[in-house]
């Protein structure tokens, strides 16, 4: 495990692997690194790989008495300094996509491309904008019962229940409420996350790997916003959960393999067979 200072504030990251550019792994709010235990080091194999604690999640030291989206990207733009890559790909699971984007805004090329795995990419349902503004009340422990519930919802892997309910759950109300306040500001900021990513300029190659929400609707959203932006592609995994990451991380760090061979032009070994 490697560490940095950012602000005073003491960040622990993973570096393993060799090859670049670096896949930069950011987890979500109330997430630790943990997430990635799985996915990583498949993609190790292929490529140097960065796996960060957010600050005051998991190893890494919590700014005092609070911080915000801006605070997390300083953060990693941190923690990428101090690994010394010349060019990063962040792997976003979830809302740490927002921070991707930024990454994109803030550093352009040294951010050649971007994964974002099991995110609600589109306009979001109403019922998701109740529970982040729920999140902010004094209700948020329903709230962030009822995400868990949503999410563990036919779901019989005991790690994934395990993650869910020990990882997330240890995470107590005032990251919660943060968590709630920062995704609401970044929503009503950009409206959706194609929208903000089609406002990029110029637009950067973007992977968005997902199981859930199985609906053909949200598919085909999807692919719809695809073929008329061809820098945006989309895969649908086989898995069960919100967490495709932790069921099928050889399949994930696969494609996540292909997509920066095509669109990056790079060529890798030791990973296969390669999903088509």
């Amino acid at each position: 495990m490697a560490e940095t200072l950012v602000g005073g504030v003491r960040i622990r990251y993973d570096d393993v692997g060799q090859g670049g550019p670096a896949l930069l792994f950011i987890p979500g709010w109330c997430t630790s690194r943990d997430v990635f235990r799985k996915l990583a080091p498949w993609s190790a194999t292929l490529q140097r790989t960065l796996v960060v604690d957010l600050p005051g999640h998991g190893d890494s030291e919590q700014p005092v008495p609070d911080f915000d989206n801006a605070t997390v990207v300083d953060v990693l733009r941190g923690v990428i300094d101090a690994s010394g890559a010349r060019q990063v790909v962040p792997v976003a699971l979830s809302h740490g996509g927002w921070w991707a984007m930024e990454l994109r805004r803030q550093l352009g090329a040294r951010v050649p491309a971007l994964v974002l795995l099991d995110w609600l990419v589109l306009e979001p349902p109403p019922a998701f904008l109740q529970a982040v503004r729920a999140l902010q009340s004094p209700q948020w422990k329903q709230a962030r019962d009822g995400l868990f519930s949503l999410w563990l919802h036919g779901v019989n892997s005991p790690d994934i229940i395990r993650f869910v309910h020990e990882d997330m759950g240890s995470f107590g109300e005032d990251m919660w409420k943060r968590a709630g306040r920062e995704i609401g500001k970044v929503y009503a900021q950009y409206g959706s996350p194609v929208e903000a990513l089609a406002s990029l300029s110029p637009p950067v190659p973007t992977l968005h790997l997902y199981a859930q929400p199985d609906d053909p609707a949200w598919l085909e959203g999807q692919r719809s916003f695809a073929s008329s932006h061809p820098w945006f592609q989309v895969q649908k995994l086989p898995a069960r959960s919100h967490f495709p990451l932790l069921e099928v991380p050889e399949e994930m760090a696969a494609r996540i393999g292909r997509f920066l061979d095509a669109r990056l032009g790079t060529r890798r070994e030791g990973l296969s067979p390669f999903p088509t």
